[in-house]
Formats: C-alpha cells, structure tokens, sequence
C-alpha cells in the first residue's frame, strides 16, 4: 500500500479509505470485522465513518461496530487513523427536539462525546463536518473545535460536502483565530462527476486540504454495470439506474466499459486508478459489502493506467476545464 501526507498535516495515510457506511445496513457485524481486518493487513489506515451510519432507528450502528472491533485489541486502534463526522439530526425516529444536528457549539460537543463512546477510543483523528451549516458561523464552529482539540478529544478538523468558497471562508475564519483550519474535503468526485474540479479541489489545494473523494464508482455506475446485466447480475439501482435511464449517458457507459474491455481493465478498478491519477486526491474512499469487493479496491491501488487508456478516458468522459477560463475568457 502507497502512503501520502494528508494535506498540509503531517499524517501518514494510505491511498485508499475504507468507507463503513454498509456495516450494518448491508453487512453485518462479523462480516464488517473481517473486512476491517482485511483492509488493515493489506495497509489500509485511514478508516471514515459519521454518526448518522446505520441510519434511521439505528443511528450510530456503524460507529458500534467500529467500536467493538476496536475492543478486540491487537493494536487495532493504534493503527487506524480514524475520521468520523458530525451534522446529521441524531435525535429518536419521530423526535424534533432542538439542537440536536448540524454544527452548533452545542451539537458539537454532544456529538463528538456520543461517536467516542461507540468508537470506544479516547479520541478521533479526523473529525469532519458533514455539510455546511448556514446558521453557524464558522467563528463559533472553530471555537468548539479548539476546545475539543485541547482537551485531546479531536486532532485534526476536516469538511465533507462543502463548495470551495465555504472551504475558502473556514480557513481564513481559522487563520484569524490563530487555528489550523480544515485539513480535508470529502467530496463527490469521479469519472462521471467532475465538477469538483472547477472550485473544490482547487480550493482545497490552494488551502493545503486532502481531497477525498466519496463515491469513486459513482453508485455502480463505472463498475461494469452495463455488463453484469446482460450477464444476469445485480442490476443498476439509485444513481447508476437513473443515469442509465438516458439513451446518450447510457451510451457513453457503454463506451467506457468498451474502452476498458480493449485494454483488458476491470471498470471499477480503472476507476479508482484513475482518481488516484488526479491531482489533489489524497484517496478515494471505498465501502465494500465483501471481502471480493476490497480485493478489487486494493488491486486498483497498483494499477497503472497507460496513456493512451488515460486520453481515451478524458474523451469519453471530459473535465469542466480550469475555473474560470472553462465559464469565462
């Protein structure tokens, strides 16, 4: 496993992260373990999760699970870099009491304490905001993470979903307050959604922020959908099903599985390889269901991408082009 710094930090991570947002709604809590084991084995170390993982009446399920896989020692814990979030309402199915979501100094230090106790660790590497919070400002919001900071409870502060001028205004707000500021950008970024290249990871570069990109197969879509269903496999749900609804977006899949079949390339492994190609990407983050699916990721991780695969790729699917020439002179 390749390592690299995570932003302007000085902390190691591994070119991939394991995403646990199936443990527990898609997989359960043996099955979760071994895959957590695996990732660990094959060099995996940054591990994200949120609160919220487990959804609906089980929120914070995933974080369990984290948790007890934590308790079975072996070094787990000192291992891991582990990153977790915070935004999502955590209050009962049913329930609107106040305070309870997004980023106010309150939800933040009730939430921070909850995540550790199902982590059951003493603190978290990265502890990132899941979306924009347009009542709080950032001046409050830095404040409760310096406290959080101090008291050895967080390390390192990082956003997921921001636009760049967000990204823009959490580091400057920190600079002023004498704080480090975000580290990292957990963003929707792949070979069929490009746009984060316009004002994201420009941001996040100019910023000194990692980018870690959420979704690298784009629902399923970049990995063979269009195969397996001739072939009789899981077919295409969500996001890759609805884009596969088009005839034109349908037909640029198809070239794309085309293109990979000619230089013998899994689809989904030429995904992650690609984005590992992009500048700015820490790692993408991947959230196998089974052992099969990690051993896919982590063969992606050494895969090298020729040229003319790389060209023919940003044919099928173009970028957006350098912000702002591609919308301006």
């Amino acid at each position: 496993m390749k390592y690299t710094q995570l932003g302007r930090t000085g902390l190691k991570v591994s070119r991939l992260v394991l995403g646990t947002m199936n443990f527990g709604p898609q997989t359960d809590e043996a099955d979760s373990h071994t895959i957590m084991d695996s990732a660990l084995d094959a060099g995996i170390n940054l591990f994200d999760t949120a609160n919220v993982y487990g959804w609906g009446e089980n929120k914070g399920r995933t974080e369990t699970i984290i948790g007890n896989w934590f308790a079975k020692g072996g070094e787990r814990r000192d291992k891991v870099v582990l990153a977790t979030k915070v935004y999502g309402n955590m209050a009962a199915d049913g329930e609107s009491w106040p305070n309870h979501d997004k980023l106010s100094a309150v939800n933040i230090r009730r939430a921070v304490d909850a995540s550790l106790k199902r982590l059951q660790t003493d603190y978290i590497d990265l502890y990132q905001f899941h979306h924009i919070d347009r009542s709080t400002p950032f001046e409050e919001i830095w404040q409760a993470v310096d406290v959080l900071v101090q008291q050895g409870k967080i390390l390192y502060a990082g956003s997921s979903n921001f636009p760049g001028y967000k990204i823009a205004q959490a580091n400057e707000t920190a600079a002023r307050r004498g704080s480090f500021g975000l580290v990292s950008e957990q963003c929707l970024y792949n070979l069929a959604e490009r746009r984060a290249e316009m004002e994201v990871i420009p941001a996040a570069q100019d910023y000194g922020l990692g980018v870690i990109p959420w979704s690298p197969l784009h629902g399923g879509l970049l990995g063979g959908v269009i195969k397996k269903e001739a072939e009789g496999g899981r077919r295409a749900s969500g996001r890759a099903a609805d884009t596969l609804a088009n005839p034109t977006a349908r037909a640029q899949i198809q070239s794309y599985e085309d293109l990979l079949e000619k230089h013998g390339v899994e689809p989904g492994e030429a995904a992650l390889a690609w984005l590992l190609t992009r500048p700015g990407v820490t790692g993408p983050i991947v959230g196998p269901r089974t052992a099969e699916q990690l051993a896919s990721a982590i063969r992606a991780a050494e895969l090298e991408l020729s040229e003319e695969l790389l060209e023919g790729l940003d044919e099928i699917f173009p970028g957006p082009g350098p912000s702002p020439e591609a919308f301006a002179w």
